[in-house]
């Protein structure tokens, strides 16, 4: 079976995932809006974990899936132009308000720390989900962070709407 050459008008990428399940589901995600995914090592699993595949059911072998030592690795392999934006639960511009370009690398931080200083110095915008439901400024009475792979869906979908992708 050969894999449909996905639109590249927009790429996922994920920095260091940790959570099989998570990164199972950002697969399919990617799958289902023929999106291509980057997995940006160290990597808290082996992509062959049965836990991955299962998360990504049957839907993996539809995805175009690279992985990267590092993000540099990446960046000097992609065509220009292209804009780093960095996906954070603090600190960015409101998804809402932002607008996509095509050739934009959706960038996802670990799920347990987000994106270090010094990738979020990389990227060229920093982009952050509302929610009316998190956390005060000293980190109580509401949600901390939405599930990765849950942001990444509402980022991916809104952006690929936005560029009228599908």
């Amino acid at each position: 079976m050969t894999i449909p050459e996905p639109n590249s008008s927009l790429r996922v990428v994920l920095y260091e995932p940790q959570i099989p399940p998570n990164t199972g589901n950002i697969a399919r995600t990617c799958a289902a809006f023929r999106l291509p995914l980057a997995l940006i090592e160290p990597l808290g699993f082996c992509i062959d974990d049965r836990a991955v595949r299962r998360a990504g059911l049957d839907y993996w072998p539809h995805v175009q899936i690279s992985n990267h030592p590092n993000l540099d690795h990446l960046l000097d392999q992609l065509p220009h132009p292209y804009r780093l934006i960095g996906c954070s639960r603090h600190g960015g511009d409101s998804l809402g308000e932002f607008r996509f370009q095509p050739g934009d690398l959706l960038l996802f931080g670990r799920e347990d720390n987000g994106l270090p200083g010094h990738v979020r110095d990389q990227c060229d915008r920093i982009l952050t989900i509302p929610m009316p439901g998190g956390v005060d400024a000293d980190g109580q009475g509401g949600v901390r962070s939405l599930n990765l792979s849950v942001a990444c869906a509402l980022v991916a979908y809104t952006a690929g709407h936005q560029l009228q992708m599908w």
